[in-house]
């Protein structure tokens, strides 16, 4: 029988992390009364990722790693979500920053009229905890350029927990073309204009140190990715496949 719940994690050199994350997840997904599957996918680790994973799916089932060959969260993300079985699909970035058991409340019945249901750090009600004050600074820039050039109807787009109905998720991920960072906007903009219907939920967010990102040379790219999700819409990339 297919899970009701699948939690993707994109992992890219989380051996340090994935061992503390991963019996939290273990511990609240055992407490629900729904189906589910956790898919950690390895995207070109460089380190023991995929040993880690291996060595929780020998103790506990429901656990799946799948593996790429090269890194790119978009990559994984992608990757996760065509390989998931589950009713619904829901990104989980590995170092849970947002508290696991948050998740339930991107779920049915509280988002039964949603598509897509997407934590947010900056609507009313939503919490960052720990968070220097640049990296604040250089994500609403950041997400100032997204709703000037791509998405004005979001507060959001970059925080790494999403949950998408299965027939969406597949509809989606099929036509993403986009294999990095940006891959959330590009996403979320191909879903606006498919017609589906997005809320934001309000999250407690605490900061970790050792974020993937580099700052100047993502940053960069992140911004002219904007212009390539245009442009791929422009040419029709988008298209259902």
């Amino acid at each position: 029988m297919e899970p009701f719940l699948s939690l993707i994690v994109p992992a890219h050199n989380e051996q340090a992390r994935l061992p503390a994350s991963l019996p939290k997840i273990h511990e609240f997904l055992t407490s629900q009364s729904f189906s589910w599957e956790v898919v950690v996918v390895d995207s070109g680790s460089r380190d023991g990722t995929a040993q880690v994973v291996r060595d929780f799916a020998a103790r506990w089932s429901g656990l799946r790693l799948v593996q790429v060959d090269r890194p790119g969260k978009g990559l994984a993300v992608r990757t996760g979500m065509l390989a998931a079985r589950g009713d619904y699909r829901f990104i989980c970035d590995a170092d849970l920053s947002m508290p696991i058991d948050q998740v339930s409340r991107f779920l049915p019945p509280g988002t039964q009229a949603a598509d897509i249901a997407i934590a947010s750090r900056e609507v009313p009600g939503a919490a960052r905890h720990d968070e220097p004050a640049y990296r604040h600074l250089i994500g609403r820039a950041f997400n100032l350029l997204v709703r000037r050039l791509t998405i004005p109807e979001i507060q959001d787009t970059q925080c790494g927990f999403k949950c998408f109905r299965r027939a969406v998720a597949e509809d989606l991920f099929r036509v993403q073309q986009l294999d990095g960072w940006t891959f959330d906007v590009e996403i979320l903009f191909v879903a606006l204009r498919r017609g589906y219907r997005i809320i934001e939920i309000p999250i407690p967010w605490y900061y970790n140190p050792g974020s993937r990102v580099r700052i100047v040379r993502d940053s960069l790219t992140m911004f002219t990715d904007l212009f390539r999700i245009r442009r791929n819409w422009r040419r029709g990339l988008y298209a259902p496949a």
